[in-house]
């Protein structure tokens, strides 16, 4: 029987690179979305194009709006894995961070992924092969300045994965997380050229990951090779120690 897994936030550089390769390692997808339609319906087309015998689904929804999860819950049918790919930051001293900013982070990133493991914990506990792989951060691990509410929630999402996992590994499901440092993402394009040879200079593979080398981590994780690791934070960060 194939396998299904939600991918939270498919149409992101790192959710789609996930897509990816989790597909070709026969992975059937549920491809959560937001804004980007035309970006996840040509990452669908050419899903189904090379995998014919795979499933595809898209899932749209806005994940600060309290519905989400029931209209994400709605669409799920078999899951054996959980993706959280979906996220963004707010790059500004605390000072100027708004309440709204604060809670659009909170939810988006932390509670609503929360609330999906919570209620397809039952589903992907039939197997007794369930997996959950958060996109962490090394800033989680480590923190950073002007992104103080960023490194805070991917703090959380660490703090969550190891608790969690303690609480399901019974029901056979792990629970981890990936935690990159610098990818060449569109999260990123907004650094100069010098930023980027500065940052370069920190991190001793001399260059950013690129969101497959992400994907193909969390990759493993979701296999069943990975059946023996649970509540890991696994840094994928070029050896950049920040």
């Amino acid at each position: 029987m194939a396998k299904h897994a939600l991918i939270l936030g498919s149409s992101g550089d790192i959710g789609a690179a996930c897509a990816t390769t989790l597909a070709a390692e026969g992975w059937s997808l549920y491809l959560h979305y937001f804004r980007n339609e035309d970006k996840i319906k040509k990452i669908q087309l050419q899903l189904k194009a090379t995998y014919p015998k795979q499933d595809f689904y898209l899932i749209q929804a806005d994940l600060s709006e309290e519905d989400a999860s029931d209209n994400i819950m709605n669409a799920v049918f078999n899951v054996d894995g959980i993706v959280v790919a979906n996220g963004q930051t707010v790059y500004e001293l605390l000072t100027e961070t708004t309440p709204e900013q604060m809670d659009y982070l909170w939810r988006t990133m932390l509670k609503l992924p929360i609330e999906i493991c919570q209620q397809l914990q039952d589903k992907l506990s039939r197997q007794q092969a369930g997996r959950i792989v958060f996109i962490g951060s090394v800033y989680g691990i480590q923190g950073s300045s002007m992104e103080v509410m960023y490194s805070t929630i991917k703090g959380g999402q660490h703090a969550f994965v190891k608790a969690y996992a303690q609480e399901v590994a019974s029901l056979g499901i792990t629970v981890n997380a990936v935690a990159p440092g610098a990818v060449a993402t569109q999260m990123n394009t907004d650094w100069t050229e010098e930023e980027i040879t500065e940052l370069l200079t920190e991190i001793p593979l001399n260059r950013m990951a690129t969101p497959q080398e992400i994907g193909e981590a969390v990759t493993f994780l979701m296999s069943n090779s990975a059946g023996y690791i649970t509540g890991t934070v696994l840094p994928v960060t070029g050896g950049w120690k920040v």
